[in-house]
């Protein structure tokens, strides 16, 4: 068998509480692709193969926060990261926040309802939608971004253009969320190391064609591989991991199927030493699995895989309705708190 890609932290349910990390999952895929699994307990993880103990150090190893100007976002606690687009043709807000007036109080409003980060984009990503001048993007967002960061709000800049990453982190913005993972601008990864800021890395179809689908009968590790090789590349050119973000990319170039698996194997992803971001907000698969509901219908369904993501360990939640999710996460901490202490 090929070398393992990975391993999945357990959590055993036990008559009187909960016994944690009771299991390491190994996940190994052969040359012809098929998989098996196998459950090595904690206490005989030392009989782990050596290439797979970095990932299992990685799974326990804590993520230090990052520093953002006078903010500092701390991963001890899911944070929520609040949608701001300032597009006429984003899929369910699009127009919303067109007026930099209306989007700056948005933000501001979204930071004091518990938003740790307000993710500011000038270029709509929804299957179908037409590609923006950089000119155009930078327009849009520079004056929001700047208004923002003036305010104290921690941004992030949600682009796959240099140019629009150099105008935004000039104007305040903390950390460049790329889509594309800083393969669809060559000029990007230099923008990155330049600014010595954190970077968000997402799995997509193509760089290019953002919905093309391109993961086989395994998408949950096709995906996993993928990021890793994309971390690798990165922290190589000179970004430390530690202030590298992965995200799985819900939506992106994979059917319902696809994106079930991803959220079911969320935690697989932990091994690679690198918070997570989930953004599943309002997306098309709350839909295929509600009746069709539209995607200013999709609230419940947006809070559910929150909170799903936030059990599996997702650090940052990328959502749209952050006083909702702010709260759901709030109660799900209580409980979770009261439970560990009474066990």
């Amino acid at each position: 068998m090929d070398s393992p890609v990975g391993l999945d932290g357990q959590v055993a349910r036990v008559a009187g509480g909960l016994l944690w990390h009771a299991a390491y999952e190994l996940i190994e895929r052969a040359d012809d692709g098929r998989v098996s699994k196998r459950l090595v307990p904690v206490s005989a993880s030392d009989s782990l193969p050596d290439e797979v103990q970095p990932l299992r150090e990685r799974l326990s190893a804590l993520r230090p926060a990052l520093q953002l100007g006078s903010r500092t976002l701390r991963f001890d606690q899911p944070q929520v990261a609040a949608i701001l687009n300032v597009t006429p043709d984003s899929f369910s807000d699009g127009g919303n926040y067109d007026d930099p007036e209306t989007a700056v109080a948005a933000g501001v409003e979204m930071a004091g309802e518990g938003a740790a980060l307000i993710d500011v984009g000038g270029e709509s990503t929804r299957p179908g939608s037409a590609p923006v001048w950089e000119g155009d993007e930078i327009a849009r967002v520079v004056p929001v971004v700047e208004r923002l960061a003036r305010a104290g709000v921690a941004v992030s800049i949600d682009t796959r253009k240099a140019a629009v990453m150099e105008a935004a982190l000039t104007a305040g913005a903390a950390i460049v969320n790329d889509v594309s993972a800083l393969l669809y601008d060559e000029r990007a990864l230099d923008v990155v190391l330049r600014a010595g800021c954190p970077v968000i890395l997402m799995h997509a179809g193509d760089p290019r064609d953002l919905h093309h689908r391109a993961l086989g009968k395994n998408p949950l590790l096709d995906v996993y591989d993928w990021l890793s090789m994309r971390v690798a590349a990165v922290e190589a050119a000179g970004v430390s991991r530690d202030r590298i973000i992965v995200d799985p990319g819900i939506g992106f170039g994979k059917t319902l199927s696809d994106n079930l698996a991803l959220l079911n194997g969320l935690a697989l992803f932990h091994g690679l030493g690198c918070p997570i971001m989930l953004g599943a907000s309002r997306k098309r698969m709350i839909g295929a699995l509600s009746n069709e509901a539209p995607a200013d219908e999709r609230l419940g369904g947006s809070v559910a895989l929150a909170l799903h993501g936030a059990m599996l360990g997702a650090q940052i939640l990328r959502v749209h309705d952050v006083r909702e999710t702010v709260q759901a996460l709030r109660v799900w901490r209580g409980l979770r708190d009261q439970a560990l202490t009474a066990g």
